[in-house]
């Protein structure tokens, strides 16, 4: 069955990196497109990253571009988020998503199918 289970978030500070991974079941990852939303407080859930099947495209919010970078590891179906420079505005519960289809995008999370449980990003001084 498609399962899909985050971890890696905690606490840092400003300016400070995490790693987050993804490890799904249930699925060939390369066959899928993957994605990382995020959602804080309040907010509706927006997209950070993803890649496409077969590494077909991949897209990042303008707001993490340059401090963010999406990786797969098809051989042991996972996905990660390398998260660098943190900024207080990047806290959120941080979700890995995916759905079968070959482009992949950072819009409406209702294009989605399938999700982890969640992970929580905090960044403070």
């Amino acid at each position: 069955q498609v399962q899909l289970a985050e971890s890696g978030g905690g606490l840092v500070t400003p300016g400070g990196s995490l790693r987050l991974s993804c490890v799904v079941s249930g699925f060939t990852l390369d066959d899928y497109s993957v994605a990382w939303y995020r959602q804080a407080p309040g907010k509706e859930r927006e997209g950070v990253a993803c890649v496409g099947a077969r590494g077909r495209n991949t897209v990042y919010a303008d707001s993490v571009k340059g401090r963010f970078t999406m990786s797969r590891d098809n051989a042991e179906n996972t996905m990660y988020l390398q998260m660098n420079n943190l900024e207080p505005e990047d806290t959120a519960v941080y979700y890995c998503t995916s759905v079968d289809f070959i482009l992949c995008g950072v819009g409406p999370a209702e294009q989605y199918e399938y999700w982890g449980q969640g992970t929580q990003v905090t960044v403070s001084s």
